[in-house]
């Protein structure tokens, strides 16, 4: 992914792609090289899917696309508390790594899929 700054200059973000069909409703953007360690933004899968056919998302989020075929991107707004981030991938690439992810987990099964059971008991430990 590239960082686009507010006068258009574009840096390289190395950024790894999470998936797991244990939380099937979420995808997780890793970005490295921004700090001493990772930087983590999970998103929802389903407002990446929708961002990528026309703008999308509110408040922490945004996503859109621009251009077409090969030479197309996919612009990701975040704003954290304090700043903001708005970075830029290749449509395809992203598209395809996407697709994969729903023939891992259908959006038909990502209920059926969710281990519920273990999401309530951590979220109960870690209140207590």
């Amino acid at each position: 992914m590239e960082l686009v700054s507010p006068q258009g200059t574009r840096l390289p973000v190395p950024t790894h792609l999470l998936y797991r069909s244990q939380d099937p409703l979420m995808v997780e953007f890793l970005f490295q090289g921004l700090a001493l360690s990772p930087v983590p933004w999970v998103i929802s899968r389903e407002l990446l899917a929708r961002g990528m056919l026309a703008a999308d998302g509110e408040g922490d989020v945004r996503v859109w696309p621009t251009g077409t075929g090969p030479e197309a991107l996919l612009h990701i707004l975040l704003k954290p508390p304090g700043g903001s981030a708005h970075l830029i991938a290749p449509l395809p690439a992203l598209a395809h790594w996407l697709f994969r992810t729903y023939e891992m987990v259908p959006a038909t099964q990502e209920t059926a899929a969710l281990d519920l059971e273990s999401h309530l008991d951590r979220l109960l430990n870690e209140s207590l």
